[in-house]
């Protein structure tokens, strides 16, 4: 079965945006894996097709309506894919999340707008939120495409060497270690003789201990485990 990712926004022209072009692009054409978009305005309130309305409680901005985004979501066969809404307030997402979403059948994600979206549409609808950085964003669009350009890389035959998906960040709980290539030397900067040695055992020791090093100076929080 191939991945099948569905996404429920108020701006379907925003994709498939990067996921349309270069190795993401070509499996899509490919059918390794296939988009769609689903119009929420389709489902709004009245002639105006409204979405949204004032927050309870008072305050500035909007709120998207729970009885439009449940009938968008309802229209939509999840087919036991994930129901996903970027949110700040959500689990931060990670590689191990990108990885297990990539080993099944595809994932639906609701992109919100405004001051976010009525909270017992989340609940009712089992949604999980995911935060994909410490930012807010004016909607959920490219963090919809954040998290499927992370799951989509890892499906079999869409990158062009799968063995690099297993020596990069965060894949051992390690940050990856530093790239060189051609010319050696470089506004006086040379390139580390021992990944020119030629000594494969030696290259595989710098590497690990520079991923070690990068981790522990840039995110140690990554080595408390």
């Amino acid at each position: 079965m191939n991945f099948a990712a569905t996404v429920l926004t108020l701006y379907p022209e925003a994709f498939p945006g990067a996921l349309g072009v270069s190795l993401l692009g070509k499996a899509l054409s490919e059918k390794r894996w296939s988009l769609d978009t689903v119009q929420i305005r389709d489902f709004g309130d009245g002639p105006h097709h409204k979405v949204d309305d004032a927050p309870a409680g008072g305050g500035a901005g909007l709120v998207m309506r729970p009885d439009v985004a449940a009938a968008a979501i309802d229209s939509v066969a999840l087919n036991n894919r994930p129901l996903l809404f970027p949110s700040p307030r959500g689990k931060p997402f990670t590689q191990a999340m990108a990885r297990e979403w990539a080993a099944g059948p595809g994932l639906v994600i609701f992109c919100g707008r405004f001051e976010g979206l009525d909270e017992r549409v989340i609940e009712a609808r089992g949604m999980t939120e995911v935060c994909v950085g410490d930012a807010v964003l004016m909607g959920g669009e490219v963090a919809a495409q954040l998290i499927l350009e992370a799951t989509v890389r890892l499906l079999p035959g869409v990158l062009g060497n799968e063995q690099s998906a297993l020596e990069e960040s965060f894949e051992d709980g390690l940050l990856e270690h530093p790239q060189y290539t051609k010319p050696r030397i470089w506004e006086g900067r040379d390139t580390p003789e021992v990944l020119l040695s030629g000594d494969h055992a030696k290259v595989a020791a710098w590497r690990k201990a520079e991923r070690v090093r990068l981790t522990q100076a840039r995110r140690p929080d990554l080595l408390k485990d």
